[in-house]
């Protein structure tokens, strides 16, 4: 028997596609209309998809001037005099949505990096930093960087290259060995600095011109006795009687700020305290001879504020850095950091602070007692290395976070 069916005006699939080009203008709509609406989420996912496409090319993206790329660093809100920068700098410092919109914990749709300006301040030295491929090897321009980080610009803003490393690297000498072993030369990238091995670093001691701790890598050396007795006037405190201010066991965890070669980090590791140290590579290795040692190195500056939780170390020493060569109001700056990061009763030991005799009681003095530290122990004597005519003045300070009314 026939069908009855009825004839169709309209087919299925135009009907479809009638349906998916109106949904589509519809979204358009809404996404020019609303800036904040959810489908920016698909936009940032689709662009974040093809960013990791691109880098994972066997190729890698070599880093062009803002100008010439049509990507959305272009699209952020720097001022416009700033778009000369290098894109991959602009990349970095620019603001980054969130994926999933709105966070409580940033109270924000963005992650803003915590750096740039002061990187913008010197345009010539960031674009020859900034001139590598992404996803490739970094230029070995050890120099340039740490010039950089010294004017400020820090965190270095280098951030998807591979650093330049020794072609036949051997493994550092095991736990407890290593503390008072001198690493391997094929542990150290040596471009950057005027000796090319170790040998040449403990001899460097006895040779003319100015070098940072010259010497400082001979572990045979002075360093073989630093802080194991009390002697100097009694202006170098020992680790042991320092110590023995605190309950036993109390003071665990710390820091030394421009530490050399991290030999008093070493000397508490073996007293079971971990102390990370901090040390820049002024002609010199310092960073790596230290990981070598087995602790910890931190690559920052003085100007840098102590990537460390409030109330949250037991102790912090530093020898030498710390003196009249600081600006004043840096060195205030610093100094209530360090009463900062410390806990309640944590120990700070001011170690061999220099400066000319009438600073010292006019403007140190009262620098140092303003931070709010209780006085253990406060040792004055001479400064006579260079002359008694210069007359130069050497503190050295034990002093105590309070343990309550500490703020």
């Amino acid at each position: 028997m026939d069908s009855s069916h009825k004839p169709r005006t309209f087919s299925p699939n135009l009907f479809f596609f009638f349906l998916l080009v109106s949904s589509n203008l519809l979204t358009f709509f809404i996404c020019n209309t609303f800036k904040n609406s959810s489908c920016a989420l698909y936009q940032q996912t689709y662009n974040a998809i093809a960013t990791v496409s691109s880098l994972n090319t066997s190729i890698p993206l070599v880093v062009e001037p803002a100008a010439n790329r049509g990507d959305d660093v272009q699209e952020s809100n720097k001022p416009a005099a700033d778009l000369d920068l290098p894109s991959e700098f602009l990349a970095f410092t620019s603001p980054h949505k969130l994926p999933f919109g709105f966070s409580r914990n940033f109270d924000s749709d963005e992650i803003i990096p915590p750096v740039g300006h002061p990187c913008t301040r010197f345009p010539d030295l960031l674009r020859r930093y900034m001139s590598y491929r992404v996803n490739g090897s970094c230029p070995d321009d050890e120099l340039l960087a740490q010039k950089l980080l010294l004017k400020g610009c820090e965190p270095l803003p280098r951030r998807r290259c591979r650093p330049a490393a020794q072609k036949e690297y051997v493994e550092p000498y095991p736990f407890p060995e290593g503390f008072w072993r001198v690493p391997s030369d094929s542990s150290v990238v040596w471009t950057a600095y005027t000796c090319k091995n170790y040998e040449c670093l403990i001899n460097r001691k006895t040779q003319k011109g100015f070098d940072d701790c010259k010497d400082c890598f001979d572990l045979n050396g002075r360093e073989k006795n630093r802080w194991l007795s009390t002697k100097g006037a009694g202006l170098d405190f020992s680790i042991d009687e320092v110590l023995a201010v605190k309950n036993p066991g109390t003071i665990r965890t710390g820091l030394d700020i421009g530490g050399g070669v991290a030999t008093f980090a070493v000397r508490m590791r073996e007293r079971n305290i971990t102390i990370l140290t901090t040390s820049m590579n002024l002609n010199g290795p310092f960073n790596t001879f230290i990981a070598s040692r087995g602790v910890i190195p931190l690559y920052i500056s003085i100007s840098q504020r102590l990537p460390f939780f409030d109330n949250t170390l037991d102790i912090v020493h530093s020898m030498h850095v710390l003196s009249n060569w600081i600006p004043t109001t840096l060195l205030h700056f610093l100094f209530f950091d360090i009463y900062r990061v410390l806990r309640p009763g944590g120990l700070f030991w001011l170690d061999h602070f220099f400066c000319v005799g009438e600073q010292f009681a006019q403007l140190y003095v009262p620098l140092i007692e303003s931070i709010g530290f209780n006085k253990v122990k406060w040792v004055v004597g001479r400064k006579l290395d260079r002359g008694p005519e210069l007359n130069e003045m050497y503190l050295s300070a034990l002093l105590e976070k309070p343990l309550k009314n500490s703020w």
